[in-house]
């Protein structure tokens, strides 16, 4: 199994780089992680305490949770991937099975913050888009997708997006063994990235 971790910024692209990476193989052939299935779950706490949560800081995610899924589908099994909604801020009562595969596509903001799961990834990738158009998207998706309201919007940006950003996101761009610039709409970046995934398949068989 080949584990490729893909990080970057808060609407940086990602999403949209990993589903181009997914369309290039045959089905059942890639694997996807989400990092966001695995924040802790808070939905105990009142809602004026939900509203505190920092959401772009490691201590917000599961690690050891994560880090013991990919050596399950390491070694053959089945994983049930939490779900969870920011809505709620807690773990849904479903679980999303994941089969092993050739591929584990294991991504989000935060996921070259933790060592332990950096030693699981043959290759790293960093999705790289500007400031301002990843704030665009995340207003957008903020608004949209999990019911804030624009100015708790922009707020929330101020007081963590960016500042985390700044701390723990844009330092492990230095991890990376292959930078993808203005994320999704790299075409080329993609096809470089996933002509770089058959030749190490390649070579492992």
């Amino acid at each position: 199994m080949l584990v490729l971790g893909i990080a970057g910024g808060s609407g940086s692209g990602k999403t949209s780089v990993v589903q181009k990476i997914v369309n290039q193989f045959p089905r059942n052939h890639v694997s996807v992680l989400s990092q966001d299935a695995y924040y802790r779950d808070n939905g105990n706490l009142p809602q004026s305490e939900k509203e505190k949560i920092n959401f772009d800081h490691p201590s917000a995610i599961e690690f050891p949770l994560l880090v013991d899924h990919i050596n399950q589908l390491k070694a053959g099994q089945t994983i049930q991937m939490p779900t969870y909604s920011y809505v709620t801020c807690a773990r849904g009562t479903e679980t999303i099975p994941v089969l092993p595969a050739e591929v584990l596509i294991v991504e989000g903001i935060l996921v070259f913050t933790n060592p332990e799961l950096c030693d699981t990834m043959d290759i790293k990738v960093f999705v790289d888009t500007d400031a301002d158009e990843r704030l665009i998207r995340i207003i957008s998706r903020d608004v949209v997708e999990r019911g804030r309201g624009l100015d708790k919007s922009i707020r929330h940006y101020r007081n963590f997006v960016k500042p985390m950003h700044e701390l723990f996101i844009e330092p492990t761009k230095r991890m990376a063994d292959i930078i993808i610039p203005v994320g999704g709409n790299n075409n080329i970046g993609i096809d470089i990235l996933t002509a770089k995934i058959r030749e190490t398949l390649n070579t492992n068989k």
